[in-house]
């Protein structure tokens, strides 16, 4: 009889660790700093709230944030950028990502975003640069092109591929997440600053 409570016992716990995300479940990003980690999750502390405590997806995307410039975007380079619409139907930037090649075709696409009221996300390749200071980019994508300015405070930061390494105490995180059917927020994605840098999206 002991023997069948402990292996009742365990099953439950095997279930209750493997539980599918579910697929209506709406996207979260939890953005802030990580304050534990452990072999399957992390603890984040955003900046309004409460920690989050999110568990790794058993196939976890991570990229690395570094600090980039305006020089580190040229023509033909993969970028996304948060950005504010315009009167005059252009985007002013909010920040940009420089991805790295091998991440290119990222996210594709112009589509609304969070970080800010009624902003939006565009994904896509450079196909010019403008302006005295090459701050008035043209992005590419799948179906259509938008024209976004870079201001001179706009955070820009290069994304490259990493692995769970870079996840550390202390780092400032984006997590993309889902609930999973326990309520517990899986993340698919992270994106984790480098050497303090913050993952401006």
């Amino acid at each position: 009889m002991t023997r069948r409570i402990i292996a009742a016992a365990t099953l439950c716990v095997g279930l209750s660790s493997g539980l599918p995300v579910l697929a209506d479940s709406p996207l979260v990003r939890v953005r802030g700093t990580i304050e534990s980690v452990a072999a399957d999750h992390v603890t984040i502390k955003p900046r309004i709230g409460q920690a989050v405590s999110v568990k790794f997806a058993d196939a976890m995307r991570v990229a690395a944030a570094s600090k980039a410039e305006i020089g580190d975007i040229k023509p033909d380079s993969y970028v996304g950028t948060a950005a504010t619409p315009q009167a005059d139907g252009t985007l002013k930037a909010l920040e940009v990502a420089v991805f790295a090649p091998s991440m290119r075709g990222t996210g594709d696409g112009h589509y609304p975003w969070d970080l800010e009221k009624e902003n939006t996300m565009t994904n896509g390749a450079v196909g010019a640069l403008a302006g005295t200071t090459g701050r008035t980019i043209t992005v590419t994508y799948k179906g259509g092109e938008k024209t976004i300015t870079v201001p001179e405070d706009v955070p820009i930061v290069s994304l490259n591929p990493s692995d769970t390494s870079v996840i550390k105490v202390g780092a400032r995180v984006v997590a993309i997440t889902k609930a999973d059917a326990a309520g517990t927020m899986v993340a698919d994605r992270m994106i984790v600053g480098e050497n303090g840098t913050v993952p401006p999206m």
